[in-house]
């Protein structure tokens, strides 16, 4: 049936608005079912305590409850719960599964050592019965046994029961305390062969410190043109509060406003926002933010999301994937085109003699030969050259000495 509907889905013959729902539909069938099969195994319970004891209906009704008061705890516990790891629930699978296997292993070996000398002490404690023949009037000797064998022999099985349920529990919660604690450096190594990793879909994208700053990715989100996941590691969100505390007034400000930028990206439902946890044993020796943030995006095999140019640089020299924002920014910019006329307002000179600089209204540098002795006005210019970089555009132009009777004002 499930198989049915997706095709009926990505055939289009059923809406988009039904699409999410399926996974409800499911989740709700399968606890459903749990609640089915729960049932009948409670009363499986009651019917077992029944027959033992039929006079005490009590306890009998006390099983029926405890099972299922347990699976509807489960149940509930699931339903609270919504944002599950796969990380987590792996560390919990797999820590029951050694736990239960290092736990059979130690009670089976330290059985001979504990049970050992209850048996001999038991067998120097035999008697020996002895019945003579009418007949023959002779004594036959029967074999030996020992005292209370049967009662000791039911005590050794409860002994050895309780003595694996022990070292079971206390095996399991090492097992799983400790992949809990280590889940993001689990590993499984089989020697001499090597995994690559598969990943289905777009790569996710770490976001560094810069580019929460400045904002745009928010803007970038309401788009939908993000379809990936977006993660913001642990310390670059400690570095953020560490910058909305510095003593410098500037400085607190961008902290500050990156704080809201993510707590906006959190509240957009058109993206998911990932806040990684994990302590990566690779960062452990890696104090710098954005050697961590290289680092990080190897091992989750990750994109970079930014906009320093520096950190871009670095990513590209180890083989990092980046989306650099300025670069996006500039593609989607107007081109200048060579010959155009524009107004620009020159604000201080250049660097070199007799140029003047002035800026677009989206921040674009105008470099304009012979402009100095016009810094202050609004002065036409014809571009004669764009020079584009992954800082940022630049139009260099020279100053428009014709008359003309109308400009377009950039």
């Amino acid at each position: 049936m499930f198989s049915l509907l997706k095709s009926l889905f990505s055939a289009g013959f059923l809406p988009n608005e039904v699409k999410p729902r399926t996974g409800q539909l499911l989740l709700l069938g399968i606890r459903g079912l749990f609640g089915v099969l729960l049932i009948g195994l409670a009363m499986l319970v009651f019917q077992h305590f029944q027959a033992l004891n039929p006079d005490d209906t009590l306890q009998a009704w006390l099983a029926f409850s405890a099972v299922l008061g347990l699976g509807i705890l489960i149940v509930i516990t699931d339903i609270l719960v919504r944002d599950k790891q796969i990380t987590t629930v792996s560390a919990l699978y797999f820590g029951l599964l050694l736990g239960l296997l290092l736990g059979n292993i130690l009670s089976s070996a330290l059985e001979p050592f504990i049970f050992d000398l209850d048996t001999a002490r038991d067998n120097r404690s035999a008697s020996i019965d002895v019945q003579i023949d009418p007949t023959t009037m002779k004594t036959i000797r029967l074999t030996p046994t020992p005292v209370g064998a049967t009662q000791y022999g039911r005590n050794q099985v409860q002994q050895r029961a309780l003595l694996n349920l022990l070292i079971t529990m206390f095996c399991s919660y090492v097992s799983i305390s400790t992949l809990l604690q280590t889940k993001d450096e689990f590993r499984f190594i089989i020697p001499y062969v090597e995994f690559s990793k598969q990943l289905k879909g777009p790569k996710p994208l770490l976001l560094d410190t810069s580019v929460i700053i400045d904002g745009r990715i928010a803007d970038i989100s309401n788009t939908r043109f993000l379809d990936t996941k977006l993660i913001v590691p642990r310390f670059v969100l400690q570095e953020l509060q560490s910058v909305a505390d510095s003593s410098d007034k500037l400085k607190r400000n961008r902290g500050r406003r990156g704080l809201d930028i993510l707590k906006k990206l959190q509240t957009n439902n058109k993206i998911e926002l990932v806040l990684h946890e994990g302590n990566l044993s690779e960062l452990r020796d890696i104090h710098k933010v954005d050697e961590r943030l290289v680092e990080m995006a190897k091992v989750l095999g990750a994109r970079i999301i930014t906009n320093d140019y520096n950190l871009n640089k670095i990513a590209d020299l180890q083989g990092v994937e980046v989306i650099n924002l300025n670069e996006l920014s500039n593609a989607l910019k107007p081109a200048a085109l060579p010959g155009e006329l524009m107004v620009v307002k020159l604000v201080k000179p250049g660097d070199q003699i007799g140029q003047g600089i002035g800026y677009l209204d989206d921040g674009t540098m105008v470099v304009v030969e012979q402009g100095r002795v016009a810094i202050g006005q609004d002065v036409p210019v014809i571009v004669t050259s764009v020079l584009q970089t992954p800082a940022g555009r630049m139009i260099f132009g020279r100053l428009d000495t014709k008359p003309t009777h109308s400009m377009p004002n950039v």
